[in-house]
């Protein structure tokens, strides 16, 4: 079977082929984790919601001063499962006498708790971004890269960290159902 006619790789179907089977080739050779070690070996003590607040507001005030405060910055447990995002940004307007407040919420996934700190800084700019730029055009990515070099690597390289993750968890079911099948013959 070659690369190319391999079960598809969700997180990477929007990327040419030749990338895709790439990825293909590192997963049968067994070095995907090898890969994303080498490139992204130092994680990050972002662990709670009040120092990932303190990380994203540091963040704005270095590249988008104007833009409008952040009420909450947080992560999600349930964010990837209930939205298939991986952060979200919130816009809440509310009435306030006569007037219309809004306020700003970021939410991040709580696998970030666990990722390169590369990954960390990528979601909160992305969703930083979207301050300035609601939708993701031309103009939201150029603003990301602005705020983060090399940002389209990185939300490559996230990409290819979440089939990680996806497989390991698959192989560890499998694992799973295995051992229990050895215990019940």
């Amino acid at each position: 079977m070659t690369a190319s006619s391999q079960a598809p790789l969700k997180y990477l179907q929007a990327y040419p082929q030749a990338l895709q089977d790439q990825v293909h080739q590192l997963i049968a050779q067994d070095r995907l984790a090898d890969y994303l070690q080498q490139r992204y070996p130092a994680g990050h003590q972002i662990q709670s919601d009040k120092a990932l607040y303190a990380y994203a507001l540091a963040l704005k005030q270095d590249h988008l001063r104007n833009a409008p405060a952040i009420k909450k910055v947080l992560f999600d447990n349930r964010l990837d499962l209930t939205h298939r995002a991986l952060g979200l940004h919130t816009k809440i307007s509310r009435v306030q006498g006569g007037k219309l407040k809004a306020s700003n919420e970021i939410r991040v996934a709580a696998l970030f708790k666990e990722a390169p700190a590369e990954f960390l800084k990528m979601i909160v700019v992305h969703e930083l971004a979207h301050f300035r730029e609601s939708d993701h055009n031309k103009a939201f990515y150029q603003l990301c890269e602005h705020m983060l070099p090399g940002y389209h690597q990185l939300e490559f390289d996230l990409r290819i960290y979440l089939t990680y993750n996806e497989l390991k968890a698959s192989s560890f079911k499998l694992q799973a159902v295995s051992f229990e099948l050895q215990a019940t013959s």
